[in-house]
């Protein structure tokens, strides 16, 4: 019954030898409890997710057994890839926009363990068994229900690895052949990409312990030349923190009017520019200020996945500043971008 805190994993560098491999989706981790006519789904954080895929809860109503625990993830898929945009947009509090959204952009579930079924609880059981009950248990799932791909063979985990990033999926997840299910342990490993990229450190936020560095806003010229926000660079010592302060005070703007980003308080210039401090349902009534520098300085950081090509999916990692960079080269074209892969390949 829930709640039930999914088993999570740690990174690693590269693909460990001698485990079970499986791609890494991109979507929102959950868990589904099927109870006959009930059917729930929770999130990570152990929150309901029900309310906001009503297509998947009644697709899931006609696919799976009649009681059982799942883990695995939420996907919404777009012209071959995976859209984790149009995933956040379902987090909505009007019921019709949440079922204009299941019309238009329907979820699908990929499964990859199974903690129950009937009145028998498998999370003792080493994932082999598990694997196997679970590919019993679904063996005539449709779409929008999928099984997630698996393998024991180390090297088509690396293939899958390089090939379905051009799909959306961005890395792969190794499990030992063993393991039991423990929930909220990083038991598993997982395996990102990542890439590094120059970008304009154009302004930062303070830290919430203090008046220390909390993170860099980080910015690249589209082909129009305007500094486009792509996202920020933090975890960084308190050391460190307390020390960029000072080495960044140069470039501080006491008067931000000249800014690229100076009309981020005006909601309207979001929408044709992208600035730090847009407010979304995901802020709340967080402190979205920042304060401006002039934006000359160039950051070398690390990012594993661009959504959309426009902005860092996750919060990138400081690496290095480059002062042999000019600020206006760096651009969008810098970014590599991954070959295309369909998405329906990586479900067949």
């Amino acid at each position: 019954m829930p709640p039930v805190r999914p088993m999570l994993a740690k990174s690693a560098a590269k693909i460990p030898a001698g485990m079970h491999y499986e791609a890494k989706w991109d979507g929102f981790r959950a868990i589904v409890f099927r109870d006959g006519p009930e059917i729930e789904l929770t999130s990570r954080s152990t929150k309901s997710l029900t309310r906001y895929f009503p297509e998947l809860v009644a697709a899931l109503a006609q696919r799976l057994p009649e009681r059982c625990v799942l883990d695995g993830e939420i996907v919404i898929a777009r012209d071959g890839r995976l859209d984790f945009d149009a995933l956040t947009e379902r987090i909505h509090p009007a019921v019709s926009r949440v079922n204009t959204l299941a019309e238009r952009t329907p979820a699908s579930f990929v499964a990859f363990d199974v903690l129950a079924l009937g009145d028998e609880s498998l999370v003792a059981q080493p994932l082999t068994e598990r694997r196997k009950r679970l590919e019993e248990a679904l063996a005539d799932a449709s779409a929008p229900l999928h099984v997630a791909p698996a393998t024991n063979d180390t090297e088509l985990a690396q293939r899958w690895f390089e090939q379905f990033e051009g799909a959306g999926l961005d890395g792969v997840v190794a499990k030992p052949l063993s393991l039991r299910y423990r929930q909220d342990e990083r038991l598993m490993i997982k395996i990102k990409h990542e890439r590094t990229a120059d970008c304009v450190v154009a302004g930062y936020r303070f830290h919430k312990s203090g008046p220390v560095i909390g993170s860099l806003l980080l910015g690249l010229y589209d082909d129009e030349g305007a500094l486009q926000h792509v996202g920020v660079c933090a975890a960084f010592t308190m050391k460190r923190r307390t020390e960029l302060v000072a080495e960044l005070e140069p470039l501080r703007m006491d008067d931000p009017a000249g800014h690229p980003w100076a009309a981020w308080t005006d909601e309207a210039a979001h929408e044709t520019k992208r600035m730090p401090g847009a407010a979304n349902r995901w802020s709340g009534k967080k402190d979205l200020s920042w304060v401006a520098l002039r934006p000359e300085r160039v950051a070398e950081v690390a990012y594993d996945h661009m959504e959309k090509g426009a902005r860092f999916r996750h919060t990138a990692r400081f690496r290095r500043w480059r002062p042999d960079r000019d600020a206006e080269s760096c651009t969008y074209a810098q970014l590599e971008e991954p070959v295309s892969f369909d998405l329906s390949e990586v479900l067949r």
